[in-house]
């Protein structure tokens, strides 16, 4: 019954949204952003613990004012994900063309024939992004989480479909994604992956704002296997209604064997660290991230993997 309730509260959200004026929509968002704040859940609370390691000298009113951007912002974003299925995808491309820098990367990666791997963290408007990518070059191939429950997750597929997004589940797929994600490369095309948050916890640990962590090992592991550009990406908001988007120049992969893999996706993070620290509230991170936060049985199993490593 909870999962119906939540498929259908989704279902609602993407029908009547789109129903209401935007300004009128983006209201609603704020005061649900600010009732967040004011009855902070557990979602809330993590949030804040991260935004503390992002911004580690703030006072306790500071980060009680950041936290509320954080909502703000996210609320935003969502108010724009419900809306998006409706909006006229040229046109957004359009608006949203003018604030892209570092298009050459990602062009100078595509005329070298072997394919693109953008990389980015959960920050501003990732869908508003891909929109850009599709409109750019092209449809590209990415991969999401297997949400609970299935009608849910179809939901999302294909929301994300009718943006111009090839979607691959993370489990229960016909074949790994990464098998197919590496035929994309090798026919030149582009993989975009959120990817500071590691949701096999078998990933590669990496130092982040100063603590330890893990971060997916697949976008370098596949750049190494292809020879695909690894492209780190910027997606921030700008003002009430823009948009900060920068695609980095790509991060070498030395080699294929772990320490290779593990060198290039802590310089991702250190780009996503420097990113995230120009605006912190656009980073939706409601979730545990940091190895001290986890439970100390995932803990003690990241450890023995590393002390396996070395």
């Amino acid at each position: 019954m909870r999962a119906k309730l939540v498929d259908a509260g989704y279902a609602a959200g993407w029908r009547l949204v789109r129903t209401l004026p935007e300004p009128v929509a983006r209201r609603l968002f704020l005061a649900g952003a600010e009732l967040a704040a004011r009855r902070p859940g557990a979602g809330v609370r993590q949030l804040r613990r991260n935004l503390a390691r992002v911004v580690p000298t703030a006072t306790a009113a500071e980060l009680d004012d950041l936290v509320l951007r954080g909502l703000r912002s996210y609320a935003r974003y969502w108010c724009e994900a419900f809306r998006l299925p409706s909006t006229d995808h040229r046109a957004l491309y359009r608006e949203v063309d003018p604030s892209v820098r570092g298009k050459e990367n990602l062009d100078a990666a595509l005329a070298a024939g072997r394919g693109a791997i953008v990389v980015l963290p959960h920050s501003g408007n990732w869908d508003a992004a891909g929109v850009w990518l599709v409109g750019h070059s092209g449809p590209f191939t990415t991969v999401v989480e297997r949400l609970r429950p299935e009608a849910l997750y179809r939901r999302f597929v294909a929301y994300r479909e009718s943006l111009g997004f090839e979607i691959l589940p993370s489990s229960g797929g016909p074949v790994p994604p990464a098998m197919t994600l590496a035929r994309r490369l090798r026919r030149n095309q582009v993989v975009c992956l959120v990817a500071d948050r590691d949701l096999s916890a078998t990933g590669v640990e990496v130092t982040f704002f100063g603590e330890r962590t893990r971060m997916p090992a697949g976008p370098a592991h596949l750049a190494a296997r292809t020879g695909a550009a690894l492209l780190p990406a910027r997606s921030l908001f700008a003002g009430e209604r823009g948009y900060d988007i920068e695609i980095h120049p790509p991060v070498a992969v030395p080699g294929r064997d772990r320490a290779a893999v593990a060198e290039a996706t802590q310089a991702v993070a250190d780009v996503f660290a420097a990113d995230i620290a120009r605006r912190p509230e656009d980073w939706h991170m409601l979730q545990r991230l940091w190895l001290a936060d986890l439970p100390p049985a995932r803990g003690r199993a990241s450890a023995e993997r590393s002390e396996a490593a070395r």
